[in-house]
């Protein structure tokens, strides 16, 4: 079979720009739940980060949207094929999604590149690229769809962390949480996954890491307790 098999759930991800991967997952299995009742994924793509907080709350409301019409159906697809079929998911551009009410946890592993070289491939440039959802528009998005105590979590390449803190001051979010992310002991951090709040929330900064290979080249015990209820071989 191909795609990504996970123990609860089965990924296809081949109508997909971006395929399962790291990130993702990271996001799906790091981002808070507590309090929780009604969640959002901004660009969910294959619907992986959507189904992995299912699995992990299946009372939550969750919404995913996504705009490309290839995603959007294989999404639907793999949802529909899952145990959690409640998921609903919206197609279009989030800068037009609209609810009258307002969402507990915001999650997005959004399009990240900003100056890098353009693709040719449509689909992939806009996963990929800022041009079509940039940082201060899903930060401003994101804040007006958050709850009053609300969290907004996100993964992104540590590169572009200065410029989404920019943005997300703009839109009156603060960081509550980082979580440096390390592929190994030896390596600078190339990924941080960050928890948002609105900046009238009294909560300071807390930072944590995470190395996700140990010294032997093997997954370490921290990454395996993260995601022992996804990975098969986990």
């Amino acid at each position: 079979m191909s795609g990504f098999t996970f123990k609860q759930f089965h990924i296809n991800h081949d109508k997909c720009a971006m395929k399962v991967g790291t990130d993702g997952i990271l996001l799906g299995a790091w981002a808070p739940l507590e309090g929780a009742n009604k969640a959002l994924d901004i660009g969910t793509g294959t619907g992986l980060i959507a189904l992995m907080l299912k699995q992990r709350a299946p009372s939550l409301v969750i919404t995913a949207v996504e705009i490309d019409n290839d995603a959007f159906l294989q999404a639907k697809e793999n949802i529909s094929a899952s145990p959690w079929q409640d998921i609903g998911v919206w197609q279009g551009n989030i800068k037009e999604f609209h609810k009258d009410t307002a969402f507990d946890l915001i999650v997005s592993n959004p399009p990240f590149f900003n100056d890098s070289l353009k693709s040719d491939n449509a689909q992939r440039m806009t996963a990929r690229h800022t041009d079509g959802l940039s940082f201060d528009s899903l930060c401003a998005k994101a804040a007006s769809l958050l709850s009053e105590k609300g969290r907004f979590c996100v993964v992104l390449p540590t590169t572009e962390l200065s410029r989404f803190e920019s943005a997300a001051d703009n839109a009156n979010l603060k960081i509550t949480k980082k979580q440096w992310v390390f592929t190994s002991k030896k390596k600078a951090a190339k990924r941080v996954l960050m928890c948002l709040a609105h900046k009238n929330e009294l909560q300071a900064l807390v930072e944590e890491e995470l190395v996700i290979h140990a010294e032997s080249g093997e997954y370490s015990t921290a990454y395996k307790q993260l995601c022992r209820d996804f990975y098969l071989n986990f």
